[in-house]
């Protein structure tokens, strides 16, 4: 199992992060779809490949081929939207108001429910920090009729697999090697 094997790379000291990795593997509050799509989302938010491998893996016997699409998705749109909204958050006047004119299609139409787009773009945002779009998605999700606790799992999740990531690397890092891989 692919979570088993992120797990046992988790150094010593990153005990927590360990835990909190072997909690999240029992959580019923998403679906599989939701709770696999999240993760795939955030772990490509993190760009560790191992991470990234692993719970691709993992993902690809829990959803549909459209909704690892989808996840995918998800996190590249928010890659480049997180950056703009981000900016325009920093700044007050006219950049708020003008046109993104940024290519968003996927968003209108993610080939998956909605609402599960919305929780992948989500996590995303919320590991990238932008405060617009992290609130304009919570909002949409909780629109769409997922309770505050589904949202809560999902940045939870997201939280977990970013410091699973950031663990990685940096023990990589310190070994001398590549940055995106690890042990």
């Amino acid at each position: 199992m692919s979570i088993d094997t992120i797990k046992n790379a988790i150094p010593d000291y990153a005990k927590d992060i360990k835990l909190n990795l072997s909690s999240l593997a029992n959580e019923e509050t998403l679906n599989p779809q939701q709770f696999w799509g999240t993760a795939l989302a955030s772990a490509l938010a993190g760009g560790n490949d191992f991470v990234i491998r692993e719970i691709e893996e993992e993902a690809a016997q829990n959803m549909s081929a459209e909704s690892l699409n989808a996840a995918k998705a998800a996190a590249s749109i928010m890659a480049m939207n997180n950056v703009y909204y981000k900016f325009t958050g920093m700044m007050s006047g006219d950049y708020q108001t003008m046109q993104a004119k940024l290519r968003m299609n996927v968003i209108g139409n993610p080939g998956v429910d909605k609402a599960d787009f919305e929780l992948w773009s989500l996590a995303v945002s919320a590991i990238n920090g932008c405060n617009f779009c992290v609130k304009a998605h919570e909002k949409q999700i909780v629109d769409h009729g997922m309770s505050k606790e589904q949202v809560q799992t999902a940045v939870r999740i997201a939280a977990v697999i970013q410091a699973v990531s950031a663990t990685l690397s940096g023990e990589a890092a310190m070994q001398g090697a590549p940055s995106a891989q690890a042990a």
